[in-house]
């Protein structure tokens, strides 16, 4: 049986806290994480994605010193998904974790087209953290 789960990572050869940093910041959704939204709008202390989905609210675990960007994305449906997301120290850099996780009803096909989609975010970030944002 398959996993309802998998874990998508990069090396980053920046800090974690410079990493955090920066994921932690919902404006820049858009510039690593396109397939999630294109544009972030704050309303009040919310934070909102347009996305393929619709309109979707984003909310990133409260700042902690332990790297956790765990968030949870509500679709306009009410619909809420709970992504884990973490940033460690790793050598003379960081490693981003994502957890994909397999929704009921998701086909491998999709949960591989999921996880290929994370990891190719991950990468734009590597891209972007280590050409010196």
């Amino acid at each position: 049986m398959p996993s309802d789960s998998q874990q998508v990572a990069e090396r980053i050869n920046r800090s974690a806290a410079d990493v955090y940093a920066y994921v932690a910041h919902p404006p820049h959704i858009a510039a690593w994480a396109p397939g999630l939204g294109t544009a972030v709008e704050r309303d009040g202390d919310d934070w909102y994605v347009d996305s393929p989905m619709g309109r979707v609210k984003v909310v990133f675990a409260a700042p902690n010193e332990l790297g956790v960007l765990d968030h949870e994305v509500t679709l306009p449906t009410g619909e809420r998904f709970y992504n884990p997301l973490r940033v460690v120290p790793y050598g003379d850099g960081s490693e981003i974790v994502f957890t994909v996780r397999r929704t009921p009803g998701m086909s491998d096909a999709e949960h591989a087209r999921d996880a290929a989609a994370v990891a190719a975010d991950l990468s734009r970030l590597k891209q972007i953290l280590e050409s010196g944002e």
